[in-house]
């Protein structure tokens, strides 16, 4: 849970390990002061939140742009999960999830942060608004923007893709006539 957040919320491998390692030393060296009042994986939640903020903070610092998840590392047999589906169908679809990676890399990090929380981490909006030490309305409000952001960023960026394929085909096609 902690690595998976970790890396929705940053967008790199670079660090991860690092990252969840602090996050787990600041767990144990806050539970002594854990008063029981919420679960300790909203508590844990919390901390990996503060984790990767900090590290968003320090990105700026450091002045390095962020990085999509897109793994390329993997090896075939991980891309063609699904025999059914052939390879230019899996290709659409790993670009279409890069494409959603980097444009939720381009919401602000308190959109990213719940929208990660929620969908990817299926949290509730309490367990969020816990997390996060925001009022539950505040949580939906993000919620909401969040999703519209990334609904219009993808809609805007499919279409200018599709716009490019289209001039390109119809290069190809007066270049051959």
């Amino acid at each position: 849970m902690v690595f998976r957040t970790l890396l929705r919320l940053t967008g790199s491998r670079e660090h991860i390990d690092d990252l969840a390692q602090d996050v787990f030393l600041r767990l144990y060296r806050a539970l002594p002061s854990f008063r029981g009042e919420a679960l300790i994986t909203t508590y844990l939640y919390r901390i990996t939140v503060n984790v990767a903020q900090d590290e968003w903070k320090r990105r700026r610092r450091d002045d390095r742009p962020l990085v999509s998840l897109s793994d390329e590392t993997t090896d075939w047999e991980a891309r063609l999960q699904h025999p059914s589906r052939n390879a230019e169908e899996q290709m659409e679809e790993r670009e279409f999830q890069q494409m959603v990676e980097e444009q939720l890399q381009r919401l602000s990090q308190i959109e990213r942060t719940v929208l990660v929380l929620y969908h990817q981490e299926e949290r509730t909006y309490e367990q969020i608004a816990l997390a996060l030490g925001l009022p539950i309305g505040t949580v939906r409000t993000h919620l909401h923007r969040g999703r519209k952001k990334l609904r219009e960023q993808i809609m805007s960026q499919t279409a200018n893709q599709t716009a490019r394929q289209i001039d390109e085909r119809r290069a190809i096609c007066e270049k051959s006539a």
